[in-house]
């Protein structure tokens, strides 16, 4: 019933434009799967959208000049700096996919929203359509205190559900793991991610990141 409600919602926000929505009863009523016309709709609907163009590097809005790549060979160290920005990539390509449960696993789970329960945690993306990211250079590791941290700036983009307006924001993503000490457990090893905030630029590098739009800001970072 909730698949049919949501292909009957999609082809009238199409009726007032032309006669797509025919074709799609006409797929449903010869047994096409409901789901798939409603993606087909989707997609349809989405086409004529605003694009989703998130600045360029360098720009308003954009990554540092230069970002380097994420690497993704398995020569990459994962305890190294590049690890934590594979953990960062990792992260949000979860979150497109709208794998929740799956993206909260790589949070400290000592951390607030890493102890969330997981409807909560999902609750953070429901006025997104759709999320995505791209990954700058990771920082230099720093220890303290037996633990070493990294930061990954992170241009997140994506969809407002509510009106299908892109939305734009750079983010700063934490990490930690133990150091190689003794008694550390290899999961305490690996990079996992303790915050999540407004991109912090160097002071001669500073960039105009812009204010918030809505309350959807605040879901992709730690409150």
């Amino acid at each position: 019933m909730r698949v049919r409600y949501g292909a009957a919602l999609c082809l009238a926000l199409l009726s007032a434009c032309d006669g797509r929505e025919e074709s799609a009863i006409d797929n449903l009523a010869n047994g096409a799967n409901a789901a798939q016309v409603e993606n087909n709709v989707r997609a349809e609907a989405q086409a004529v959208m605003e694009p989703l163009t998130p600045p360029a590097p360098g720009t308003a809005g954009g990554l540092p000049v230069g970002p380097q790549p994420v690497v993704e060979e398995d020569s990459v160290d994962p305890k190294g700096p590049q690890g934590a920005a594979q953990v960062v990539q990792g992260y949000y390509g979860l979150l497109e996919e709208k794998r929740y449960d799956d993206a909260q696993d790589l949070w400290n789970a000592n951390s607030a929203i890493g102890a969330e329960d997981d409807a909560r945690f999902a609750a953070r993306f429901r006025n997104f359509s759709e999320v995505h990211a791209n990954v700058g250079a990771p920082g230099d590791v720093e220890g303290a205190a037996g633990s070493l941290f990294v930061t990954v700036p992170v241009q997140v983009y994506g969809r407002l559900a509510a009106n299908g307006k892109p939305w734009y924001r750079l983010r700063q993503v934490t990490l930690r793991r133990v150091n190689d000490v003794p008694g550390a457990s290899e999961a305490d090893r690996r990079w996992h991610i303790e915050s999540i905030g407004s991109y912090e630029p160097p002071a001669s590098q500073a960039t105009e990141t812009g204010n918030a739009i809505s309350a959807t800001d605040g879901l992709l970072k730690k409150q």
